[in-house]
């Protein structure tokens, strides 16, 4: 009878620390437009979902790309973003029944060769998951590795004055079901609805060339490979048809770092031969000349786009994914090396 009373007051306690927690989190853990993203793959059906990094949210804008094909889409691309989480995000929109009918996946080389990073990132997008046996495989696989704070306490990482300051804006959108685009926009970007990520101009003067490294076939990680591989089997057993795309960098970056790039680049088409599936790298022939590569054309080093040069990348992307499969002719290099430009060794190099 007493040990039955214990057992009782503890699964009581146990409740209300719940509870709590399930309090503070909804409360505490910010409204991010991942939570967005989420929830728009998870409740609707699109042609496309782009995905990828930072690279992807910033140059790719699914509304351009509407207006030229006539294809829904929607953009879950961000910084962040490593293969494992891509590998459940799909699995995520296939048991919710929201299977695409196309993956356009941003290869950024970056996020190969260094290991998922600890921090808010993995929770980015687990804690936006709805419910399912995705979650519960994803957790088991990648977030039980983080720091048992973020398990408990996801609103963690986050400055807890930015939670009490941004406190009813949370509240109230999480009450109202608001998964709109306003809140987002800063002095130097702004969010819109199909995930696209628009930046403004920056002076190509203030670009720090110390964000820039030069990443060869050795330095991949291993286990960031092996889900890469996951992706593209899971998306041809269940019928996605799955195109890989590396976005444009700038003209004085692939110059000055021509050799990892190049090498980089083999490693990556011969891995999507093996698959059969398209393998479009925007630096090279013929795809170099349908983009621009100018500094003007980009907010850093990164290969980060502004705006316009997004939009209009976008209108290419559209055109070479959703045309007859051919670049068009006025648009083509008559450049012999396939990461040959003219750009100057930058200064900041010596």
């Amino acid at each position: 009878m007493r040990s039955s009373k214990i057992l009782l007051k503890t699964g009581i306690m146990i409740a209300v620390l719940v509870c709590i927690l399930l309090v503070l989190d909804f409360a505490l853990y910010p409204c991010t437009f991942m939570r967005n993203d989420i929830h728009a793959v998870a409740n609707n059906t699109y042609d496309d979902v782009y995905m990828g990094t930072s690279h992807g949210k910033m140059n790719i804008d699914p509304s351009v790309i509407r207006e030229d094909s006539g294809r829904t889409g929607h953009n879950i691309c961000v910084g962040g973003e490593y293969s494992i989480d891509t590998y459940y995000m799909i699995q995520m929109m296939v048991e919710r029944g929201h299977k695409p009918a196309r993956i356009v996946y941003e290869l950024s080389p970056g996020y190969y060769v260094r290991e998922k990073e600890e921090g808010n990132n993995y929770l980015l997008f687990y804690h936006e998951f709805p419910m399912g046996r995705t979650k519960l495989a994803y957790f088991a696989d990648a977030v039980a590795k983080c720091n048992f704070r973020m398990l408990f306490f996801p609103w963690y990482e986050y400055p807890l004055s930015y939670e009490l300051e941004h406190l009813s804006e949370t509240v109230s959108k999480k009450l109202a079901g608001d998964y709109s685009a306003n809140g987002f926009a800063t002095e130097t970007q702004e969010y819109h609805e199909d995930g696209f990520i628009e930046r403004y101009p920056v002076d190509p003067s203030e670009f720090d060339w110390d964000t820039v490294e030069e990443m060869y076939p050795e330095d991949l990680v291993p286990e960031n490979i092996e889900y890469l591989r996951k992706i593209i089997e899971y998306c041809q057993e269940q019928g996605i048809e799955f195109v890989s795309i590396v976005t444009p960098l700038q003209e004085d970056v692939l110059a000055e770092f021509s050799e990892g790039y190049e090498a980089l680049d083999a490693y990556f088409a011969e891995l999507m031969a093996e698959y059969d599936v398209p393998y479009i790298n925007f630096n090279k022939d013929p795809y170099y000349g349908v983009t621009a590569h100018d500094p003007e054309s980009f907010t850093d080093l990164d290969g980060h786009m502004n705006g316009d040069a997004a939009r209009a990348f976008s209108r290419t992307l559209s055109q070479v994914l959703n045309g007859d499969g051919t670049v068009p002719e006025e648009a083509v290099p008559d450049a012999e090396d396939e990461f040959e430009t003219e750009a100057e060794e930058p200064e900041l190099l010596g």
